[in-house]
């Protein structure tokens, strides 16, 4: 029972990562698809730092489902 809650959290949260992190925006040069966006520093307001924050709690859910499933068969 245990194990598929974790699994259900699991796909859940990996799937709405996956959203999130295609809603956030991006430049729309070429150097930022190699990963330099030409800006030194850039300050995250309104919805994109919301994003970036939800990105964050998902990842987190995501690595703790995981770490959870891993380790549960063994304790128990």
């Amino acid at each position: 029972m245990l194990d598929t809650i974790l699994q259900i959290i699991t796909v859940v949260s990996a799937i709405l990562m996956v959203i999130v992190i295609l809603l956030q925006q991006r430049g729309a040069t070429l150097g930022a698809g190699f990963g330099s966006s030409g800006e030194l520093y850039t300050t995250r307001r309104g919805i994109d730092k919301n994003l970036f924050e939800v990105t964050i709690v998902l990842a987190m859910i995501f690595v703790l489902s995981i770490l959870a499933s891993l380790l549960l068969p063994s304790i128990i």
